[in-house]
This record gives C-alpha cells, structure tokens and sequence, in this order.
C-alpha cells in the first residue's frame, strides 16, 4: 500500500560504519541526485577499493573531506513515486553527540548503523561499539519510533548468515538492558556495493526481509501514529495579535501551532497556567476562517470572554488533566564544554516560555560502557546522559516527553554566555 506521508531518517552509529556511504549509495541507486552531482561523484573514484566514493555527497564541510569525517548535521531530501524523505547524516564521533541529539529529536526512524567487521565474533557475549550504545540510549530518551538496525560491510565477512545472527542477538540484548521500545528492523547490507539498498540482494538469499527503500516507505510517521491515536488538545501561544486596539475593533487572537488535537468553534477551552475557562469563537488558518482545526496547524483564534492571556499561555481542551508544574524530573544530554553546575541556574526554555531553572537534585548518569547508572555525582560533563530534578522559577504547561514530545521538551541555556548547554526530556511532573 502507498504511504505518502514524509519520513524523517537519521544515520546513526559508531564513527566509519559507513553512515555517509549508506546515505550516497541510497541516494544514488535511487536516482535521486542531479547530473552534477553524478559528474562529482564519478570524479571522486576511489582507486583502493574499485569504487565510487558516496560518502563525497554529505560531508559537505571541507573539513569532513579533509578528515573523512562527518562533523555536522548533513540534510538531504530525496523522493520515490511513493513517498517524500528528509534524511540527516548525523556523526559519529563522540565529540559531536550533541550535533546526533539535534538530528534524532524530530526522526521518525533511525537506521543505526553496525559494522560487522570491527566486531569480535568469537566472543561468547559479543560487546557491541561505545557509540551503537550511546546512540542507542540516546533515541530510547529521544523516544525515536522505529529503528532500523543496519548490520553493514556484510562483504568482508563473506555475507556469513551466522555472523549477522550473532549481532542481531547482541543488539537485541542490548536493547533489553535499556528498556528500548522503538519498533526495531534488522537488515544485511553492503553500503559500498549496495546490496539489500534499494533493492533485495542475492548475496544474502537466507534474508527474508525488506531491503532498506523499500522498508523506508512502508514505515509510519511520528505524525501518523498521532493522527491514529486520540489526544487532549494543546494550542501553546506565540502572540498575541492586535488590530489596532481602538474600541471599534478591539480583535484579540491568539497566535500559534496547535501542537495535538483537535479545535472546533464553540469549544470549550482553559487558559494554562491561570486556569480561566472561555470557548472558541472563531478559527483563522493560512486560508481565513474555518469552522475546525487538527493537529500541526497554524492558527489565530479569538474566544468570547476577555482573558489575560499571553505569549507562553496555553489554551488545552476544558477536559484535559494537564497542568502548570514548578517541579520537574527530567533526563539531560549534556551539550556544552563546561560542565553543569548545580549551584548555578539555567534559562530553561519551554515551547515559546523562557523560566529560571535551579538544579535541585542529580539523580544519576548513565555509564554507556556498561549501562549502569552511576549515582551520587555531582555534575554532568560534555555527551554525559542524566537524569536531574529541577525547580522553576514559573509553572511551565508540559507533558512527559513519551506522552507528547513537543510538550515534554525543553532546552537549558546558560544564562551568562546564551550557549544552549542541554536537551531535556521530561520524564515527570513532580509538584501534580
């Protein structure tokens, strides 16, 4: 069956599993790249091993091709008669976990990446790469749907059904250890020589499966299994928008993306945090007025009472149990080269709301060696993973990030240097 809906894919996976040559070689054997491209990439034939060299096509940076690696978060957007894709080509160096963070937040799947060839396959338990696990850990706080384990150089070792069994069970296991959910797929590749891409491979005939194309555009998205499910709505507000303000038109709507849910004149609606009720008099999107408005619309709304609402208010369904919290628990991916510091406070922004944040409490992190929580620290490093009570300075309208991702995410900023230090996930409301 067709699925026309956009598919966000990230790369992910230890430092030259060959996520850029995966990405090249999708790119290619699906005819999505222009002629000049193709010119480029014959140019850049790589003479050791007899072959194109794909991974030209998303290390933009001069220096990702100068050190063959990928430092920044390539996009590429590509198209099959079935569906439309956005894919990100995130790093695989340790150094640059928080670049992988900002491509994962908005995926609707992950193709994690495994080099078969680096793995000691006579070990009884076989231990996968620092980074598979840490960006393992990373989509599981990240709540990324559906990951696609890419078992890759497949060729080196012969195409052995054995040797891709045994990493099939030792990711599994490691799956088990950090509680992932995702939807997890398994699949024999040859990035390099494109087997089991685009297309099913007859070098790996005991694979039954999809190739990877063609598993892509089967795949839900985020926003599919949102639709498919019935929510509460969350319409956070980014402006206040007046006319003129005279007392002959005195229009007040409220500006902003309804986040889930759905909207309908006449509704019943309550003002977060202040708790005020009113209903819907009136709906404008991008085309004037309507009578109901779904999820991901952008929308001005006027209500028939006069209420103090402004930017960084929610208006949420009179029905939804949802409310103001000052007290959070949260997990951190700790993004900046100073470490947090628990007597400091943070800027924590929330959706359009800015509030003060104080450490009140570091709970654990999480050792990505041996998947044991480490407690009793006392601060969070560069590409550390934590988890942290904070206090607020001002009640914020959230969620917990696995109910609703937009709702519970949020980014710390320090407030002397403006860096954005952290991604947080929220995993509870503490003070409800």
């Amino acid at each position: 069956m067709s699925n026309n809906s956009l598919l966000r894919i990230i790369t992910a996976g230890s430092v030259d599993d060959g996520k850029s040559t995966l990405i090249g070689r999708l790119l290619y054997d699906s005819h999505s790249l222009m002629s000049d491209q193709i010119a480029h990439l014959e140019k850049s034939h790589d003479a050791t091993n007899n072959s194109l060299d794909f991974a030209q096509l998303t290390d933009g940076l001069a220096a990702e091709r100068e050190q063959g690696i990928t430092i920044d978060v390539a996009y590429r957007y590509f198209a099959t008669p079935k569906r439309k894709f956005i894919l990100a080509d995130t790093p695989g160096h340790e150094q640059y976990t928080r670049n992988m963070v900002t491509g994962a937040s908005t995926a609707d799947v992950a193709i994690l990446l495994i080099d078969a060839s680096r793995l000691n396959l006579n070990q009884a338990n076989i231990e996968l790469q620092r980074q598979s696990k840490r960006h393992s850990a990373l989509l599981k706080l990240l709540a990324t749907p559906t990951i696609i384990v890419a078992i890759n150089k497949l060729d080196l070792l012969n195409y052995e059904e054995t040797a891709f069994h045994q990493i099939v069970d030792a990711y599994k296991k490691l799956a088990a250890q950090i509680n992932l959910t995702a939807s997890l797929h398994f699949i024999p590749i040859s990035a390099l020589h494109g087997e089991n891409i685009v297309t099913s491979s007859a070098q790996t005939p005991w694979y039954g499966g999809l190739a990877l194309l063609p598993l892509l555009e089967s795949l839900p998205s985020k926003k599919q299994a949102q639709d498919d499910s019935i929510q509460h709505s969350l319409f956070p507000v980014q402006r206040v928008l007046r006319q003129d303000g005279s007392a002959l038109d005195d229009f007040r709507g409220y500006q902003g993306r309804l986040n889930v849910g759905t909207l309908r004149i006449g509704q019943e609606v309550r003002v977060e945090p202040q708790g005020q009720r009113s209903r819907i008099k009136e709906i404008f999107g991008p085309n004037g007025s309507q009578d109901e408005a779904h999820s991901s619309q952008v929308l001005t709304i006027t209500l028939e009472d006069d209420i103090d609402i402004s930017r960084g208010n929610t208006l949420v369904a009179a029905d939804h149990p949802i409310q103001a919290s000052r007290s959070i628990r949260a997990h951190l991916a700790w993004m900046d080269d100073k470490p947090l510091n628990p007597a400091r406070r943070y800027w924590l922004k929330h959706g359009h709301q800015s509030v003060y944040a104080k450490i009140k409490h570091l709970d654990y992190r999480w050792d990505v060696n041996n998947l044991a929580r480490e407690e009793n620290i006392d601060q969070l490093a560069i590409n550390d993973i934590g988890q942290v009570q904070l206090s607020l300075q001002q009640a914020i309208t959230a969620t917990p990030y696995a109910d609703n991702q937009l709702s519970g995410a949020f980014i710390l900023i320090d407030e002397a240097t403006n860096n954005t230090v952290a991604a947080g996930m929220i995993n509870q409301l503490l003070d409800q």
